[in-house]
């Protein structure tokens, strides 16, 4: 059997990232956004959080870390990648594709603050 202790952590950090999720849609929403999807998922990857402003279609990757330039970091260009992919599919399945831009944005949820939200990250 497997080590019990890493299935326990690998519990919390899947909980944990679920509750910043969850965080980072309440603040874009206290910004003004409008949450369209949390956990988006298709075939080519999975995108945290859809919002949209206006016109603008925004991507966003939350990442819970100590600190603003560990979250930042956390954001490889592999996921980048995947979330740009993943955009463009559901980006083609909106009406009103034609209008839309778009902008890829991180939110960093740091312990005891405010979550950090940068916009056009990548």
């Amino acid at each position: 059997m497997g080590d019990p202790n890493r299935k326990l952590k690998r519990q919390q950090a899947f909980r944990r990232g679920h509750v910043s999720e969850y965080l980072a849609a309440a603040f874009l929403m206290l910004k003004g956004y409008r949450i369209l999807a949390i956990r988006h998922r298709t075939n080519l990857g999975e995108i945290d959080i859809i919002a949209r402003k206006g016109d603008l279609a925004v991507f966003v990757e939350v990442k819970a870390r100590r600190g603003e330039q560990e979250a930042i970091d956390a954001v490889s260009f592999s996921a980048q990648r995947r979330i740009r992919a993943a955009s463009d599919l559901w980006l083609a399945r909106q009406v009103d594709f034609a209008l839309l831009s778009q902008r890829y944005d991180i939110v960093a949820v740091l312990p005891g603050r405010w979550p950090r939200h940068f916009p056009d990250a990548f």
